[in-house]
C-alpha cells in the first residue's frame, strides 16, 4: 500500500478540534504582567516627569535626577510593552524564573520573589527527578538526562503528570514532546510563557482530552544563547538524536507510557517548531503526530550552525526535502499561526500542502490577529493538544 492509502486507513480525517470557549479565552487571556495598562503608566509617568523638568529647568539638579528618572522610566515602558507583545513573563512567578537567569543581585532578585510554589524543586545529578505538585493533583517533575556522549552535559526535562498518576498505577499515558524556541529559550518555557500545565488541567476538566504526559525537551546543549535548531550539529552537540536515543528511552523507562509511535507526539514553537518538524519527518517510526506553533522549513540565518557542510544541510531543510520524500508511515501534522505574522500563514500552507502531497494528514489552525509571539503559541496549545489527544485516541494501543 503507497503511503496515502496507509495515511487513510490509520488516522482518517484529520480536523481542527472545536473547543468550549471558556477553554479558549483562557488561553488567549493576558497574565497580569502582560498587560498594556503597565507600560502605557510608565510611558504616561515617563512623559509627566520630563514635563517638570521642561519646566523646572533653571534648577540643575531637578534636571538630572529628573532625566535619570526619565530614562529608567522609558526604559521600563518598552521593556514591558515589549513583554506585552511577545508574552513572556505573564506573572511574578514567570519574571522570578526569568530573573534567575541573570547573575548576581539579578538572580537574587529572581530568588526573592520566587515563592517556589508553582514550579518542581532542582533536579539531583544524573538521570534523576525534581517534583513539585501544582493544582488539582497534577505532578511536574525534572527528569534530568545528561549526554555528554552526544555533546550534552545535561538536560532538564520538565515532565508534567496527570492528575491521578500516582493512584491509577496499572494505567499508561499518550505522551507529548515539546521544544523550546531559540535562541535564550528553555525547558521552563513551556511552563511559563506556554502555560502548558494550565491548559493541560482546562482542557481535561472539560472533558475535552483524555489525561496525557507533556514533556517540555531541553535541548539547549547547555549553552541558551545558541541557535542549534534542534540539530545534530557537526562537530557539537547532537539533539536530534539526544532526544529520539535518549529523551524518549529515559521517559518511557521512568513513567507508565503508551511507548509506541502512535501514542507518541512532537510538537514545538518557532525554532522547537522546525526542529519538531525536522526531527518527526526524519523519524516517523517513532512520532506518529506532530503538533507545531509558529512552523518554518527552512535553516535561514541559522543555516551556519553547519558549517557549509551542504548535504547535511539539505538534510535538515524540509522545505527541500519533503516534497520528494517517502514515507514509511502515515504521520498526521497540526501547524497553528497567528493572522497577524502572514510570513507564518504561508509557510504553513506550503508545508501542509507539501505533506497532503505526500498522502499525508495536515491541518492548519490559525488565531485572528496574533503574531509570531508566545501570546500564539499559548493560544493555540489548546488545539494542538486536542488535536493529538483525537490521533491518540484513533491509534490501537500496542504497549
Amino acid at each position: 500500500m503507497d503511503g496515502h492509502g496507509v495515511a487513510r486507513a490509520f488516522h482518517g480525517a484529520a480536523t481542527d478540534p472545536v473547543l468550549p470557549g471558556d477553554v479558549t479565552a483562557r488561553a488567549r487571556d493576558l497574565g497580569p504582567l502582560e498587560s498594556p495598562f503597565i507600560w502605557l503608566t510608565l510611558a504616561s509617568a515617563a512623559v509627566a516627569v520630563l514635563a517638570v523638568v521642561v519646566a523646572l529647568w533653571y534648577r540643575r539638579r531637578v534636571r538630572r535626577c529628573g532625566f535619570t528618572a526619565f530614562g529608567v522610566l522609558l526604559l521600563l515602558a518598552a521593556v514591558t510593552a515589549l513583554n506585552s507583545y511577545v508574552g513572556y513573563v505573564r506573572t511574578s512567578d514567570d519574571l522570578a524564573r526569568l530573573l534567575q537567569k541573570g547573575p548576581g543581585p539579578v538572580n537574587l532578585a529572581g530568588r526573592l520573589l520566587d515563592d517556589g510554589k508553582e514550579a518542581p524543586s532542582a533536579p539531583r545529578p544524573s538521570t534523576a527527578t525534581g517534583t513539585a505538585t501544582t493544582g488539582a493533583g497534577q505532578r511536574v517533575d525534572v527528569l534530568n538526562v545528561p549526554d555528554p556522549a552526544h555533546g550534552v552535559p545535561s538536560g532538564s526535562n520538565y515532565v508534567v503528570l496527570p492528575p491521578g498518576y500516582d493512584k491509577d498505577t496499572a494505567r499508561r499515558y499518550p505522551v507529548v514532546y515539546l521544544i523550546h524556541g531559540y535562541p535564550f529559550g528553555g525547558p521552563r518555557d513551556w511552563l511559563t510563557s506556554g502555560d502548558a500545565p494550565g491548559t493541560l488541567l482546562a482542557l481535561q476538566q472539560a472533558g475535552v482530552i483524555e489525561p496525557m504526559i507533556v514533556v517540555s525537551v531541553d535541548l539547549t546543549a547547555g549553552v541558551p544563547s545558541t541557535d542549534w535548531e534542534c540539530l545534530d550539529v557537526p562537530n557539537g552537540p547532537q539533539l536530534e538524536t539526544y532526544l529520539t536515543a535518549t529523551v524518549v528511552p529515559a521517559v518511557d523507562h521512568h513513567y507508565r507510557t503508551l511507548a509506541d509511535r502512535g501514542h507518541r507526539a512532537l510538537g514545538g514553537m518557532s525554532g522547537g517548531g522546525f526542529g519538531a518538524l525536522n526531527i518527526g519527518l526524519h523519524h516517523v517510526d517513532e512520532f506518529a503526530t506532530l503538533v507545531i506553533a509558529l512552523p518554518y522549513d527552512d535553516l535561514n540565518d541559522s543555516v551556519g550552525i553547519l558549517a557549509g557542510n551542504q548535504a547535511v544541510i539539505a538534510a535538515n531543510t524540509p522545505r527541500r526535502y519533503l516534497p520528494t520524500m517517502k514515507f514509511t508511515a502515515p504521520i498526521s501534522v497540526m501547524l497553528a499561526v497567528g493572522t497577524g505574522a502572514p510570513t507564518d500563514v504561508t509557510t504553513a500552507r506550503r508545508i501542509a500542502d507539501a505533506l497532503r502531497a505526500r498522502g499525508q494528514e495536515a491541518v492548519v489552525h490559525a488565531e485572528r490577529g496574533f503574531n509570531h509571539t508566545w501570546h500564539t503559541a499559548r493560544a493555540t496549545l489548546p488545539y494542538l493538544l486536542a488535536f493529538a489527544d483525537q490521533n491518540f485516541r484513533a491509534s490501537p494501543a500496542t504497549s
